[in-house]
């Protein structure tokens, strides 16, 4: 099944600055890869992550590296929850409403953690993410 133990949780931040994010994404799934075991489950938590951490350094914090990106992951039996909080303004954004025919950058990145997800919930400056597996 990929998963040898029944719980695990991270909590950590990262200040906004993109080589700092690559090496904290890095640890991140080195700490989980003990957890899962699956690779297509860690190829997709990789791209979540991406994603989520990058779009909040560089479109909530706008890219000051005197704020922060804060992570939640929790792994319960059968249910990945990953958190991210930035220190920005928020977004107002539905999903469902963004057209990849008008080849817009923005969005993008949310749609891919959207298809990757069984769930998705944006709160202003928090995204929550979860994820079935197993």
């Amino acid at each position: 099944m990929g998963v040898i133990k029944v719980s695990f949780i991270f909590k950590g931040s990262v200040r906004s600055d993109l080589d700092d994010i690559k090496i904290f994404i890095k640890k991140v799934l080195n700490k989980v890869e003990s957890v899962i075991q699956d690779k297509d489950i860690m190829f997709d938590l990789k791209l979540i992550l991406n994603e989520l951490i990058i779009n909040s350094v560089i479109h909530g914090n706008q890219c000051n590296c005197n704020k922060s990106v804060n992570l939640f992951l929790e792994i319960v039996e059968n249910t990945i929850r990953i958190e991210v909080v930035d220190e920005g303004e928020g977004i107002d954004f539905d999903i469902s409403s963004y057209d990849p025919k008008e080849l817009k950058c923005c969005g993008r990145g949310l749609v891919i953690v959207d298809g990757l997800s069984d769930e998705v919930y944006i709160d202003n400056n928090k995204i929550v993410a979860v994820k079935y597996i197993g």
